[in-house]
């Protein structure tokens, strides 16, 4: 209906409507009655107002002292009230509902008072005050970070500061701007901007939280990075799901030949010396490629990087999981990938990475986020694991940097690991990326100037754990005592079957997997960690029929183990410099020639295994396989 027209759809009358007459307020001056009134209404208000103020008076000091600091405002005199101003009809008792919520209200006020965190003094060392809880990029990609902690920390004003700070900052800079501030409480959350490979990039920053304390920012929790960024990586399922454990550090003069198929190997294991990859090439074939990360531009030599391409794409092709052993070869050129305290140069051929300085931080950076983009999809092949350095207890021969005491030593590799990571996480979310360790585990060696793999893991599981944790593996190389004795069922004095073991062989692996089991070594999962054996051989030097039977052995052993996620043999063919010290790894001899193990390492993954892996029985000197498992 129109309501424009009346019935029938004639136009509607124009009549006037009819409203009730608004009484006018009649000003007098109030009588003995309302007077009477009003005494009640006072006395009744007076007592609520009692209620009101035993209860929220201490709401009333918190309001005051949270406003310390802050200008005071002035306060308004409220006008008279003047004597015409009608006094509205009060009834005389007040309905119980309205007092039972004022005095409701009141208790509510009184009890979050007793609720609030306890204000107390900063410790000696005022980091140890809180806890930041998750330092994450959140799903709006920012930077979120909690902090919880028993109390409200007494300082200049009321609130807590962000700051993000270098990995190689110590303190807060005194010209140093917060992020973002929150008012102070046992549980607190700030974010700031992540500016993802921007200038501004807070990717590889770690942040702490601070009070104003004397004029001065304070940290009371300590740093914490971001354990997520796989959060904001661009490639998803990158890791290639090995069909077995068999794997095999390949000779790259076979890879287009069929000797990886006829072999059926599922892992392997390649080399990558960073100071090779930088710098231009002047191939007009290869022209130099030029990656820009965060507001800088690096340039990458293009012939060696179409050498990788080769390798990781023939691999790939070949359905072969990928691991990457990412190497500190000198360059003075790039000499700001070398640590410090590195340096001077010593006898091994690898060097500690540089997480101590700026220009190291952002090469790190810019190479690990080129080789996982690079190395993330079938364009160029796909890498799957990465292991940062080699062998790093090792120092001496293989990770070299001044002698200093392990945490220190773990504090510079860690800063380093976790730049590697964070860059090849954020552009490949399901890499695996791993620390590296040989079969040195708990000499004890009087003035040894290198160090116990036990001790490297468990000074670096606190350092990573107390500042983010994030989920490592450990890609350890159980090579037998010595490396010359092909047969690791052997007793040995350095071998026993309990963390406090020398070494750690084939023999007893099972003393790294139940150190690994450990509830404080766990991933943020509850999970063991990944293990990954991903590098050890035996030698032919002694026989043939040797290194068969023990890599027969070993492999059933691996098979064994779910933990375990690879074995990745050394190696495809025999090396001069190695064959000279009596290490003669190969499953062919330089010449090309298969050995015996070359059938054995063929076979041992499929249902003709017995056939090839039987006759090991009677030199280890058992009867079934499971007499080996412990």
């Amino acid at each position: 209906m129109n309501f424009l027209t009346g019935k029938n759809g004639k136009p509607a009358e124009d009549k006037p409507v009819k409203t009730p007459k608004a009484k006018k307020a009649k000003r007098r001056r109030p009588g003995k009655g309302d007077k009477k009134d009003m005494r009640r209404l006072i006395k009744i208000a007076a007592v609520l107002m009692g209620v009101v103020l035993v209860a929220g008076g201490a709401a009333v000091a918190f309001l005051l002292f949270s406003r310390e600091k802050e200008p005071k405002q002035e306060v308004q005199k409220a006008p008279d009230i003047k004597e015409e101003i009608e006094v509205p009809e009060v009834e005389e008792e007040i309905g119980s509902d309205v007092t039972g919520h004022i005095v409701t209200a009141g208790g509510a006020v009184w009890d979050s008072f007793k609720k609030r965190p306890a204000t107390m003094e900063l410790p000696e060392n005022p980091a140890d005050f809180a806890d930041i809880t998750e330092c994450i990029i959140d799903d709006s990609k920012k930077i979120s970070v909690t902090l919880e902690g028993e109390g409200i920390p007494k300082s200049d004003d009321k609130y807590y500061y962000l700051f993000a700070l270098n990995t190689y900052d110590n303190s807060i800079s005194e010209s140093a701007d917060y992020l973002d501030r929150d008012y102070k409480n046992s549980s607190i959350n700030l974010k700031t901007s992540l500016n993802y490979n921007l200038a501004g990039s807070k990717l590889f920053k770690k942040f702490v939280i601070a009070v104003k304390k004397d004029g001065q920012y304070v940290p009371v929790s300590m740093p914490s990075y971001i354990t997520n960024p796989e959060a904001i990586a661009r490639f998803g399922s990158v890791y290639q799901q090995p069909a077995s454990k068999k794997g095999l550090l390949v000779d790259p003069n076979k890879l287009r030949g069929g000797e990886l198929d006829d072999l059926g190997v599922k892992q392997a294991a390649y080399n990558i010396p960073v100071a090779r990859l930088l710098g231009p090439t002047s191939s007009a074939a290869y022209p130099t490629i030029y990656y820009t990360y965060n507001g800088k531009t690096y340039s990458f030599n293009g012939q060696v990087v179409a050498e990788y391409d080769i390798v990781f794409g023939t691999l790939t092709a070949k359905g072969i999981t990928t691991t990457a052993i990412i190497l500190n070869n000198y360059s003075s050129t790039y000499s700001q990938l070398i640590h410090p305290q590195a340096r001077g140069g010593g006898s091994a051929p690898y060097y500690m990475f540089n997480g101590a300085e700026e220009s190291g931080v952002e090469y790190m950076a810019a190479v690990g986020s080129f080789l996982a983009e690079r190395y993330s999809d079938n364009t160029h092949g796909r890498i799957s694991n990465w292991i940062i350095a080699n062998e790093i207890n090792a120092r001496k021969e293989w990770n070299h940097m001044a002698y200093t005491d392990i945490e220190t030593y773990v504090e510079e590799y860690a800063k380093a690991f976790r730049v590697f990571y964070t860059a090849i996480k954020s552009v490949s979310s399901s890499a695996s990326v791993y620390i590296s360790i040989d079969q040195q585990w708990d000499r004890n060696i009087k003035n040894n100037t290198n160090y116990d793999g036990r001790d490297i893991l468990d000074v670096f599981n606190r350092n990573i754990s107390s500042k983010g944790n994030i989920d490592w593996g450990v890609a350890q190389h159980p090579y037998n005592v010595p490396l010359t004795e092909a047969r690791t069922w052997q007793g040995s004095r350095y071998v026993e079957h309990s963390a406090g073991t020398s070494m750690i062989t084939m023999a007893n692996i099972e003393v790294l997997i139940n150190y690994m089991k450990q509830s404080h070594f766990r991933d943020r999962s509850g999970e063991v960690r990944s293990i990954l054996l991903s590098e050890q051989g035996y030698t032919s030097h002694a026989g043939e029929a040797l290194q068969a039977a023990a890599f027969a052995y070993a492999y059933y052993k691996v098979e064994a183990y779910p933990e375990i996620d690879g074995f990745l043999l050394n190696r495809e063919t025999d090396a001069g410099e190695e064959v000279a010290q009596g290490l003669a790894f190969g499953l062919c001899d330089a010449g090309g020639r298969r050995k015996q193990i070359y059938d054995v390492f063929k076979y041992i993954d499929t249902s003709e295994h017995a056939a090839h892996t039987d006759f090991a029985k009677d030199i280890i000197g058992i009867t079934g396989w499971n007499q080996i498992i412990r």
